[in-house]
């Protein structure tokens, strides 16, 4: 009996051991997952062209757009997220101009600033991928990859031989002796005068945004020897494999993704990664349309984002060539600058009590001489604030515009001025003749054909043209100078043809040093400015009334009728579809010449100019 009490005594203590065993084993791996430290890493990818147009998000197709803008602002968002431990930018074929690189420069900058480590992945990039990546505490690229690091390039597309070999004549005026916006259609090569003032602006991209650019932020990185003298050395050498841009102190790391995620997680000392892959990118809504009822939500208003706030901002986006009347779409899929669509905004935002002031956001190579006046004497007329924020290109016609504001903000990469003005148009008389196709004419008025598609500009019509481009040009100059001297610049007339006008062009720093715009800097620095002119301090959170309204695609359908012609593709989509990148720009030359053709005068930079 005794012996059986004592076994099963026995078996107690085992299942007690047994036990303890196991909730000691379940402490020690609680414990141990405590032990655990993880990091949160948002991840964000940057590639393609990163338009500034408003976008609306489009239940048809189930996409939530993104623009320029919602980039910035997601890295902001990381900025403020206090869960967020570090950022990791995959940089991939980013398409733009030198001024939004300097803006996503500057919005990884501000996240660094609080303590935060941001950290760039590239699978291969070019200069501009890498600008972008260099502000970053460390650069990766694997083995297989390069960085074409090899300079700075001014390139214009010639079309003369083109359009004479078609019997075409393409025949301009100009006021203004560097004003070349016309030169692709009317000589075969640069004139002198062009290529005098393009090499002043590529001096201050390839020495201030390029190489300035870069070795502040590696010698930030603790890559001391890459001063200026030397990258421009190296970059003769470029370009370069991934272990050569490691030998050289361009990149940190070259590793894959997967591999360089551990590198980071080993920087962070921590044990394990949370990546949120396309963190802050906002989440489309599909609509079932299986359900007949949800089809309403298709006619639903666009969501605005106003919260409430007392205080409002307007942000109004000009953003690509200048037309009179609605603007929207374009033939290839891009934006057009209406001047009815502007001057309505502009009332919009003068008339609702909550905007304090107005940002005028500008991304144009110009265009109609008079849609850009129209808009301008609206931005004049309004009693509201208005500060300008230039992006990659407000010049020409786009410069016009921004002459209205107190104040103008640009980046040191923005391409601007270009006071000058062009007109004429394209005949085609010598291609019909090609063709067997004849024209004959009675008029009343030795004029009258000035604007015939088919003949060249007689005597008379040429003079007349003249006296026309003189008279906007003596506007466009005196509405320059008027605004200069309101933001506290002086000079006259006379100093700013002789000097800055004539058809210049300049960077934004350049720029600034000659009067023609008030500061470098952001969007965000000509809000805070915006807000300090409506009577707010800097740090006031405020409403954005984003303004033209964002359209869908169902809504472009709508306002402009099942029969009219919407396009669905843009022209990068067209480039890619006939294999051939370099034809969206020709696309995009060909559709703003389509766009003016009713234009007698133009504001217009050349559409052809690349920079890169």
């Amino acid at each position: 009996m005794f012996q059986r009490w004592m076994k099963v005594v026995g078996f107690f203590c085992l299942l007690l051991g047994t036990a303890s065993l196991g909730l000691s084993q379940d402490k020690k791996a609680t414990d141990k997952k405590a032990e655990e430290k993880s990091a949160h890493v948002a991840h964000l990818r940057l590639s393609g062209s990163l338009d500034e147009t408003p976008v609306a998000a489009d239940p048809l197709f189930g996409t939530s757009a993104e623009n320029f803008r919602s980039k910035i602002d997601r890295i902001l968002k990381a900025k403020n997220d206090s869960s967020v431990q570090a950022l990791l930018i995959h940089v991939d074929g980013v398409h733009v101009g030198w001024a939004k690189v300097e803006e996503l420069r500057a919005a990884i900058a501000e996240f660094r600033k609080t303590g935060k480590k941001a950290y760039a992945y590239l699978e291969s990039g070019d200069a501009h991928d890498y600008l972008i990546g260099s502000e970053c505490d460390a650069i990766c690229v694997p083995a297989p990859g390069w960085l074409m690091l090899v300079g700075v390039q001014a390139e214009v597309t010639f079309y003369q031989k083109l359009l004479e070999k078609l019997g075409i004549k393409a025949d301009f005026l100009q006021m203004g002796v560097y004003k070349f916006a016309a030169e692709p259609f009317t000589r075969s090569t640069m004139s002198p005068e062009a290529k005098a003032q393009l090499k002043l602006v590529l001096d201050s991209f390839f020495e201030q945004c390029l190489v300035g650019g870069i070795s502040r932020s590696r010698t930030r990185a603790g890559k001391k020897n890459l001063t200026p003298q030397r990258l421009m050395k190296m970059i003769d050498e470029g370009p370069f494999t991934a272990r050569k841009a490691l030998d050289l102190g361009l990149v940190d790391h070259v590793a894959y993704a997967e591999d360089f995620e551990n590198i980071i997680k080993s920087e962070l000392g921590v044990d394990k990664l949370k990546v949120t892959r396309n963190y802050g990118q906002d989440k489309s809504q599909d609509i079932d349309l299986s359900n007949p009822f949800n089809i309403l939500k298709l006619f639903a208003p666009t969501k605005t984002g106003l919260t409430g706030r007392k205080d409002r901002i307007a942000v109004i986006y000009a953003v690509g060539p200048i037309t009179t009347g609605k603007g929207g779409h374009s033939l290839f899929g891009g934006n057009v600058v209406g001047s009815t669509s502007m001057i309505e905004a502009i009332r919009q935002a003068e008339k609702d009590p909550k905007v304090r002031a107005i940002v005028l956001r500008v991304d144009s190579p110009g265009g109609s001489a008079l849609a850009s006046d129209l808009i301008w004497n609206e931005l004049k007329k309004c009693k509201k604030p208005v500060i300008a924020s230039m992006s990659d290109v407000a010049a020409s016609g786009g410069y016009y515009i921004s002459m209205a504001a107190k104040k103008i903000y640009a980046q040191p990469g923005t391409l601007t001025g270009s006071i000058g003005v062009v007109g004429g148009k394209i005949a085609l008389q010598g291609l019909y003749d090609k063709i067997g196709i004849t024209t004959e004419t009675i008029q009343r008025g030795q004029n009258a054909g000035i604007f015939s598609s088919t003949f060249t500009f007689s005597k008379s019509q040429r003079k007349a043209m003249e006296t026309l481009m003189e008279e906007v040009y003596d506007q466009f100059l005196t509405k320059a100078v008027e605004g200069r001297v309101q933001a506290g610049k002086k000079f006259t007339k006379k100093e700013l043809r002789e000097n800055f006008a004539e058809g210049r062009i300049w960077t934004g720093k350049q720029a600034l040093e000659h009067g023609l715009i008030d500061a470098l800097g952001s969007l965000d620095d000509a809000v805070a400015e915006a807000k300090v002119m409506g009577g707010l301090s800097r740090d006031t959170e405020v409403d954005f009334l984003v303004l033209p309204k964002p359209k869908s695609f169902l809504d472009t359908l709508l306002e402009k009728g099942i029969d009219s012609q919407v396009s669905l593709l843009s022209a990068e989509d067209l480039a890619r579809f006939f294999r051939h990148p370099e034809l969206a720009r020709h696309l995009g030359m060909v559709d703003t010449m389509l766009q003016l053709r009713s234009e007698p005068v133009w504001l217009m930079v050349p559409h052809a100019l690349q920079i890169r």
